[in-house]
């Protein structure tokens, strides 16, 4: 993460993550939603446009998720939208403020 204040913004106001741990660390930031937890180190000279950091976060409930993020107007990646991939998941993906790419899944079968 390039900005503490940023990031944490994006995770708890646009996805519904919430911030764990008692301490305050001025370079780190953990949250959690559900079963899935992040963890972000400050790394101010990160060039968003050089950045390939990638989370896949597997899910049972695809749909809503989607639906609910639309409804916040979260930015869905334009080449990410909600759909089955070949390799028979069904996806979609965003990016966070610092260009990690988030792609949700869902086993299809």
């Amino acid at each position: 993460m390039r900005n503490k204040t940023m990031t944490k913004s994006y995770y708890i106001k646009s996805l519904g993550f919430e911030e764990i741990g008692t301490q305050e660390y001025p370079d780190y930031l953990m949250l959690k939603k559900d079963a899935v937890e992040l963890h972000f180190f400050l790394f101010k000279d990160l060039n968003p446009k050089d950045n390939y950091g990638q989370i896949y976060i597997r899910t049972n409930a695809i749909d809503e998720i989607y639906r609910l993020l639309l409804e916040r107007r979260v930015s869905i990646h334009p080449n990410g939208k909600l759909g089955i991939r070949p390799w028979g998941q069904k996806e979609f993906s965003l990016l966070d403020p610092d260009n990690n790419l988030l792609t949700f899944g869902q086993s299809n079968i």
